[in-house]
């Protein structure tokens, strides 16, 4: 009797263990990389019909009128310190509270109610790829960033996984130019920061406090892609409403090459670190154009 109690108990134990979630939603990467796994971590990342990423184009959208983003607190200045973290397969920023004491947040597009900024990463290429992970209008950007938030009606972002609206991305592409003819001093910041976070699980302070709209530069905000997704590093949950926008912003090779330097927990350079494309799978994909729309 008590050894098939125990047997039992054995087997329930990994129903009532929660793993540790990172601040972009992801597991851990203690037993996956790019390098080893490939971009699909079979037996790792979940699987179902709405996979994140997938390819972008108008001509399979559905054009709509749906509201604009709005950014709230995203102007406040973000309290100190920020630091930036190696990952082994990204690099990481924390969002902090801003000055005003709150969390810079969003609305409008898909969202239902309100999603506080939680974190930032990146998804890049190397010297003679590209990395972002959607497709847009059939073109692969040099590098995509995200910028995570969490549904306010959730506690944290390991609660906010395990819902079908708890997380909302933003997508924001990046390309590299050779003589960009404008300077975006939020992503300066970060990038100057980078080779003190070449080694795996290294951390670096910026040296300068920055406000999260900053980051964003002077971003086309109104028009954009949004559809219902998932995480692209496993776990790979379906929890994610995506808001991607359309066009890139123009970043100096001499910014980007700084991501090519950084290593994963073997030693090796995180290059390529997007995820392969997925099946769409018939779902809807909304495209908000700023052409005759207005701001409501």
């Amino acid at each position: 009797m008590y050894p098939y109690l125990f047997q039992k108990l054995f087997l329930l134990l990994p129903l009532a263990y929660q793993p540790p979630i990172n601040e972009d939603g992801s597991l851990p990467n203690a037993d996956w990389n790019f390098v080893q796994n490939g971009a699909d971590w079979e037996g790792t990342c979940a699987t179902g019909l709405r996979q994140t990423p997938i390819k972008l184009s108008v001509d399979s959208s559905l054009i709509v009128p749906l509201p604009r983003i709005f950014f709230g607190n995203y102007d406040e200045r973000l309290n100190s310190p920020l630091t930036l973290i190696n990952k082994g397969y990204t690099v990481e920023m924390a969002i902090p509270a801003t000055s005003n004491g709150r969390k810079p947040f969003i609305t409008g597009g898909l969202l239902k109610g309100q999603y506080v900024a939680d974190g930032v990463h990146f998804h890049w290429g190397s010297p003679v790829s590209r990395g972002a992970e959607h497709l847009i209008d059939r073109t692969r950007h040099d590098v995509e960033m995200h910028i995570v938030h969490r549904n306010v009606r959730y506690m944290n972002i390991a609660e906010a996984v395990n819902h079908d609206d708890g997380i909302a991305v933003l997508g924001i592409m990046f390309k590299i130019v050779k003589n960009p003819d404008r300077v975006y001093p939020g992503l300066k910041k970060i990038f100057t920061a980078l080779p003190n976070v070449v080694e795996y699980h290294s951390e670096a302070e910026l040296l300068e406090s920055l406000t999260l709209g900053q980051l964003l530069g002077d971003l086309n905000t109104r028009e954009f892609y949004t559809y219902k997704g998932s995480l692209t590093t496993p776990g790979c949950n379906e929890a994610v409403i995506w808001t991607v926008f359309v066009r890139p912003l123009p970043i100096p090779f001499s910014d980007i090459h700084k991501l090519w330097h950084l290593q994963d927990s073997n030693g090796n350079p995180i290059r390529n670190n997007y995820r392969e494309l997925q099946p769409r799978n018939n779902r809807p994909v909304f495209y908000r154009t700023n052409k005759g729309m207005s701001d409501f």
